[in-house]
């Protein structure tokens, strides 16, 4: 499980840094200010997870159910938050928004905030 949250916390990471190195240099000039904005949230929210995952996986032993439940939702939540806005952005600039996408951004917000959940469920249950 620790490498599972290494690899995804490296692969988010590096993700994180074409995807804003895209939005910034090419994508600025197809997309409207509100799609780059929504883009550029989409690469913060990537980043800091990947974040998370590195730091939980270099702290944890991330063995109990706990643990990976905690992983697993901030993977889930990570791709489906910031691919389905990365999606929707492009997919707009294009003239051809995939709806699909929309309802999938909060199913994603959701796991980040399971995530965040199972975190301070961790921390209440071992350290107070």
């Amino acid at each position: 499980m620790v490498l599972i949250a290494q690899l995804a916390g490296a692969i988010f990471g590096v993700l994180a840094i074409i995807f804003g190195a895209f939005g910034a240099h090419l994508l600025k000039k197809k997309f409207t200010e509100e799609q780059l904005n929504s883009f550029e949230n989409g690469v913060k929210y990537q980043m800091y997870h990947a974040l998370v995952l590195l730091m939980l996986s270099f702290n944890l032993n991330l063995d109990t159910s706990l643990e990976k439940n905690m992983v697993y939702s901030f993977i889930i939540g990570t791709f489906l938050f910031s691919f389905s806005i990365y999606g929707l952005c492009i997919s707009a600039s294009a003239g051809k928004k995939i709806r699909l996408l929309g309802p999938i951004t909060p199913i994603g917000g959701l796991f980040l905030v399971l995530g965040w959940s199972f975190l301070c469920y961790y921390f209440i249950k071992n350290f107070i």
